[in-house]
């Protein structure tokens, strides 16, 4: 870590949390003032939005990048709205997401708003309460024997399970006997979100909410520096000038800033010897003696290039050259965003399972991150994923 004009050396670490772990140590105890580069970073929170109901949050700020000097557009919105932001930054529109390159005047993005707060006089007792037995009466059937609570992906059996309206009765009256907008939710989760449902019913005024606003112009707007912002999930997006915009840090880029010596080294379970001819070859189980060299190999190589990678950006050699020296084996971070059946041909690439149709022979490395893609993605969308491998493990 770079603190204060000079390096400090953390050590390697078999797994990347604990490397992750060690760097958040140092950054605590060593504050940074990198965050200070933007005036609207210092309260550390923006706002952002529910991405399901609309409705606004506040997230916290993680870090800012300097991205370099990009070439801008400038957005102009009926309502007066201005956002000045690079042609690959991506705007939320009523669509979905979109490359503020890909817009031009008449589309529409989405802007701060506001509207009515909920109240409970817009939903009548009687049916309130029949919606209340229609949503009972599907609950056996949308609820699976053990499943996943939607709010804190939990796994519960039927019994401690509700059925859970994901935009409100009070938000969305059209919605209220629809199967898609409910899920299952543990009853603690359940409860908590009922109450604060009927909190904000009880009240009048105005929500903020972000609402469509149709763009006027689409104009070039000239080069500067300009600057990535990271937020906290589970929304990576955030309000800026006043547009829904997304969490601009994707993958983490070795031009714009100083890379992190977290490297990769294999664990004792990692196959390493391969046998058979190209094209039909196999991996076996390495010696003892085998993983002690690849391990002392790639340990003294990642010091070596990481101490050469220093003593260039020392010497003030740009980041975009001094990273020429860095290895494979350098972990790299990133944000990406897909729809299920994009994931689903992922994993039917990057997974090895006996249950799919066409097989596949993935390099273990990417396996393991299709394994914990795939964890996460059952999670979130456990009848999704059941159909995936009832049906061969083959994207529809």
């Amino acid at each position: 870590m770079r603190h204060q004009g000079e390096y400090h050396y953390l050590g390697l670490h078999e797994a990347r949390e604990d490397a992750e772990r060690v760097v958040a140590d140092f950054r605590a105890e060593h504050p940074t003032t990198r965050r200070r580069r933007l005036e609207s970073v210092r309260r550390n929170h923006v706002r952002c939005y529910d991405e399901r109901t609309l409705l606004a949050q506040r997230a916290q700020i993680i870090d800012v990048m300097e991205s370099g000097v990009k070439q801008l557009l400038r957005l102009t919105t009926a309502s007066g709205k201005v956002l000045r932001c690079s042609r690959d930054h991506a705007v939320l529109t009523p669509d979905g997401w979109r490359k503020a390159g890909e817009l031009q005047a008449g589309d529409a993005v989405m802007a701060a708003g506001t509207s009515p707060r909920p109240s409970e006089a817009l939903v009548p007792p009687s049916l309130r309460q029949g919606i209340g037995v229609w949503t009972s009466m599907q609950r056996n059937r949308l609820i699976k024997e053990l499943d996943t609570c939607y709010l804190c992906s939990r796994t519960f059996p039927r019994a401690e399970l509700e059925l859970d309206h994901v935009i409100p009765v009070a938000l969305d009256l059209l919605l209220a006997l629809d199967e898609g907008n409910l899920s299952p939710a543990c009853r603690p989760c359940h409860t908590a979100k009922s109450a604060d449902e009927q909190g904000l019913a009880k009240r009048g005024g105005k929500v903020a909410v972000a609402k469509p606003d149709m763009l006027v112009s689409v104009q070039d707007d000239g080069e500067e520096m300009t600057y990535d912002l990271s937020v906290a999930g589970p929304w990576h997006n955030f309000l800026a000038d006043g547009i829904v915009v997304h969490n601009s840090y994707n993958e983490e880029s070795g031009r714009y800033r100083e890379l992190q010596p977290v490297f990769y080294v294999p664990a004792a379970e990692r196959k390493l010897v391969q046998q058979g001819r190209p094209g039909k070859y196999e991996f076996v189980e390495g010696t003892p003696e085998q993983h002690r060299t690849v391990t002392t190999a790639m340990e003294d190589s990642y010091q070596r290039s990481y101490q050469a990678y220093r003593e260039m950006l020392a010497a003030g050699v740009a980041r975009e050259v001094a990273r020429a020296v860095l290895p494979v084996g350098l972990f790299s971070s990133m944000y990406a965003t897909c729809n299920a059946r994009s994931l689903m041909h992922f994993l039917s690439l990057r997974t090895k399972d006996e249950r799919a149709k066409v097989p596949s022979f993935p390099q273990r490395e990417i396996e393991m991150v299709a394994e914990l893609m795939e964890q996460r993605w059952a999670e979130l969308m456990p009848l999704t994923h059941a159909a995936f491998d009832e049906h061969g493990r083959v994207a529809p």
